[in-house]
């Protein structure tokens, strides 16, 4: 059974740093493409940053600069460094593993950028 467990999440002040971490189980770790997405209290869920499975990496244009993605093969954990945050990336943060035939989330870890 597949289980994303994300940890790292707090309360930072505006243009400070968090790193969120996903350990991944129960899973190929190496054939899926990491992702992280997150949802701001009343709005959809978003996407944040990608890492495929080939070390293809992207970003969301609000986060662009500021975040960097990373997945440790070894650890089977993939990192969200957050850099100069702002009050607007406020969410829950969720790690996302999307196989060929399968797609998986874990529960969510709380960020919130606030003076």
């Amino acid at each position: 059974q597949v289980h994303l467990v994300e940890s790292g999440g707090g309360l930072v002040q505006p243009g400070g740093s968090l790193r969120l971490v996903c350990a991944a189980s129960g899973m190929i770790f190496s054939l899926y493409d990491m992702n992280w997405y997150r949802q701001a209290p009343g709005k959809q869920r978003e996407f944040v940053a990608t890492i495929t499975s080939s070390g293809i990496i992207n970003y969301a244009s609000s986060v662009k600069g500021r975040f960097t993605i990373s997945r440790d093969m070894t650890k089977n954990t993939v990192d969200l460094q957050m850099n100069s945050l702002k009050p607007e990336d406020t969410a829950v943060y969720f790690c996302n593993a999307m196989g060929l035939l399968n797609n998986h989330w874990g529960q969510g870890t709380q960020v919130t950028v606030s003076s």
